[in-house]
């Protein structure tokens, strides 16, 4: 059984691996640049579930897919000797007023309600939980078990533990199309002459993925979404905890190195680092943190979500209506979140279509 898939970023390479190590024994990956060196690697790595989520449902699937890393993260190092980094750090969402404090208690009943851990805290508990945390702010909402890892790290390991399970990683591939007969799809046609069969092909191209020639025009189509994000270093280390603030974060790695975001911006595919971009997000990061004022500023980069544009927003996991067509992608700003949970489902998907 072979299983050919389009796109060598975290959903590929989890997926790739699941599947291998569930006994399938030919599995390729497509990627027309570097296996794991896209966007992937260049996201923020947090494992947010609780802030991310908007509803009970996304709750639930979100919590769960942030608990599968800790094991996941054992598994990963043990074969490969690589560490992805994955801690616990917390995350405080920032209430600077009365109102927002409001907002933070329906939040948090809501979900302690699910038998989470959540608090509203007061300014004074919020500066002991990160010392480096603003002052003047009403108080924030605290959810202590929210994660986080290092993206490179992560694609790092997935790519070498995937090699070591006997995947084939194929760099500089690029996909003419995907090759449909009789109403399935049976492979896909690489540049300039080749015809890579398989019994599934596996669309996990992220924000390039409705860009695919052959993929079915009824497909919800995914977009790109850019993210521009900035790397301080503190010396010494002083932040520890995640703080959000509406759309922007500051993520303390504990080492010294901070990463600041984002943006979010509806430009296609272009790959720039704009100045108005850095100045907002800085803004941002010193406003909640008024000490990254001094920390050095290492560097910019972007990268482009993909978002699924439908009503629901919700990712492409799973069979398609193509028969042999299998989705991994659209996971917007949580692909990081949710790589495990989506290489488990592709791969059930996958193995109950084969079965007799």
């Amino acid at each position: 059984m072979r299983i050919v898939i389009v796109g060598g970023g975290v959903m590929g390479c989890a997926t790739a691996l699941e599947l291998a190590n569930r006994g399938v024994c030919d599995v390729v990956v497509l990627e027309r640049a570097v296996p794991g060196a896209e966007a992937s690697s260049a996201a923020a790595g947090m494992l947010a579930a609780q802030i991310e989520s908007r509803d009970e449902a996304e709750l639930v699937q979100f919590v769960r897919a942030r608990e599968a890393y800790a094991g996941w993260a054992v598994a990963l190092r043990e074969a490969t000797g690589i560490d992805i980094a994955h801690r616990r750090s917390g995350v405080l969402s920032i209430a600077r007023t009365d109102k927002d404090l409001e907002r933070a208690h329906h939040d948090v009943e809501a979900q302690r309600a699910w038998g989470l851990r959540a608090e509203v805290v007061d300014g004074t508990r919020a500066r002991t939980i990160e010392r480096e945390l603003c002052e003047g702010i009403a108080g924030a909402a605290y959810y202590p078990d929210e994660a986080q890892v290092d993206p490179p790290q992560l694609l790092r390991a997935l790519v070498v533990a995937a090699s070591k399970a006997g995947v084939v990683m194929r760099a500089g591939a690029t996909v003419s199309t995907l090759v449909s007969e009789g109403g399935r799809c049976v492979g896909v046609s690489l540049a300039p002459n080749e015809i890579l069969r398989g019994d599934a092909v596996v669309l996990a191209a992220g924000s390039w993925s409705s860009l695919v020639p052959g993929v079915p025009a009824d497909l919800p189509r995914v977009r790109p979404v850019r993210g521009q994000l900035v790397l301080l270093e503190e010396r010494p280390p002083r932040a520890g905890t995640i703080v959000f603030e509406g759309h922007s974060y500051v993520v303390p790695r504990g080492d010294g190195r901070v990463v600041c975001g984002s943006t979010m911006e509806d430009v296609g595919h272009r790959r720039e680092v704009t100045a108005a971009g850095v100045q907002s997000i800085l803004t941002a990061a010193i406003a909640v943190m008024p000490r990254l004022g001094e920390a050095e500023l290492v560097r910019s980069w972007c990268n482009f979500r993909p978002s699924v544009a439908s009503a629901s927003g919700a990712p492409l996991v799973g069979a398609s209506a193509l028969p042999g067509l299998f989705l991994a992608t659209g996971h917007h700003r949580n692909g990081i979140l949710l790589a495990k949970a989506t290489a488990d489902a592709v791969a059930d998907a996958i193995l109950k279509a084969a079965a007799p």
